[in-house]
């Protein structure tokens, strides 16, 4: 098998920012693997793209199949700019597609964006799918970026992403474990749309709000917080339990509501970071940028809490999914069992091979 790899990973994230495309290189040697970020970009959505997709969960069969080829093509021909730009010649694309259903307990879990529309589109092989199969054995299908942890960052106690949801990885009697937290960004970003913001730029909002203690008492009693890994969440979860929540206190103003949930977001990664004992901590994902969130996240616990490099902190899914593409590839397991719940560590991800791709 080759030793390196020029692979484009790609990653659309719940909280809706956009689709993420990385052009990464990859190497192995000494039975390890070296990474580097060549080129990655966010291609913004528009608001009728966020709302095609905000709204796919709703749509009947046919507007939902199709909606699944056109997203494919539109990223197709996102990744088509992004390669004929900078003059890219990568061996295959890895797309994740944007996650519409997850719910592991009914063996669904659905992610669009058609593999055979984007190979269409540029031409080049295409790996997507990536979660199915670890469901159809039994596992939650998420979190898989954690084999990427592993592989890629192994010298940190914790590998932390703030994306729509949070959640970490780390290894324990040689195990690695993985989990989702709580919701982060696609949360606060609600909460920051009914200001007619965006999100909450560096957690300002929140910062100017007062906490509501019983609200809070309510959003930290949350059942999922008692159970044990493996475990993962998704947004029929925030629609059913955690959103009601919030509203069932209408008179608060948007800004007490952001300050208790973001108090709520920083004790739950805390009291996590906490209990594993961790002395490093690498924090990527969108949520690292948000200073008020971070700040008080280091006031409540000891770790080292490390945010790296702009790219990393942004690409970090991107990237791990073009690594787990190149492993489906090889034929090597880019799921883990300890980490999902699965029957067998696995591998998972369908590929599309195109008539004019290498």
């Amino acid at each position: 098998m080759k030793p390196v790899y020029h692979v484009i990973g790609t990653m659309s994230g719940t909280s809706l920012d956009g689709l993420d495309v990385a052009f990464c290189r990859f190497e192995y040697a000494d039975k390890k693997w070296s990474y580097n970020i060549i080129k990655a970009t966010t291609y913004k959505y528009s608001k009728i793209w966020k709302t095609k997709l905000s709204k796919a969960a709703n749509t009947d069969a046919l507007e939902f199949s199709i909606l699944h080829n056109d997203f494919g093509m539109f990223c197709g021909n996102l990744i088509l700019k992004f390669i004929k730009e900078n003059k890219f010649n990568p061996d295959f694309i890895c797309s994740h597609g944007h996650t519409v259903f997850h719910q592991p307990k009914k063996k669904l879990t659905v992610q669009i964006g058609s593999g055979a529309s984007i190979a269409a589109v540029t031409g080049i092989t295409t790996v997507c799918d990536f979660r199915t199969t670890d469901v159809a054995l039994g596992g939650q299908g998420a979190p898989l970026v954690p084999i990427g942890d592993k592989l890629l960052f192994a010298q940190y106690d914790i590998c932390l992403n703030i994306g729509g949801f949070s959640n970490l990885s780390f290894t324990k009697n040689l195990k690695r474990i993985a989990f989702d937290v709580c919701p982060a960004n696609i949360a606060l970003n609600y909460l920051a749309n009914k200001a007619e913001k965006e999100f909450d730029n560096d957690g300002n909002m929140a910062s100017n709000g007062k906490i509501c203690k019983p609200l809070l008492h309510k959003l930290d009693g949350l059942n999922y917080y008692k159970d044990n890994p493996p475990k993962s969440l998704g947004k029929e979860w925030l629609d059913n339990v955690f959103i009601p929540v919030l509203e069932s206190f209408p008179d608060l103003t948007i800004n007490d509501l952001l300050r208790t949930c973001t108090e709520h977001i920083a004790r739950q990664i805390a009291t996590q970071i906490t209990q594993i004992d961790a002395k490093k901590v690498l924090v990527t994902g969108g949520g690292a940028f948000n200073t008020f969130l971070m700040n008080l996240v280091r006031s409540k616990c000891k770790s080292e809490i490390i945010i790296p490099e702009k790219d990393l902190v942004n690409y970090k899914e991107a990237l791990i999914f073009a690594l787990l593409g190149v492993l489906r590839i090889r034929g090597e397991n880019n799921c883990l069992c300890d980490v999902t719940g699965a029957k067998h560590d696995n591998c998972g991800g369908a590929v599309y091979l195109s008539a004019s791709s290498k």
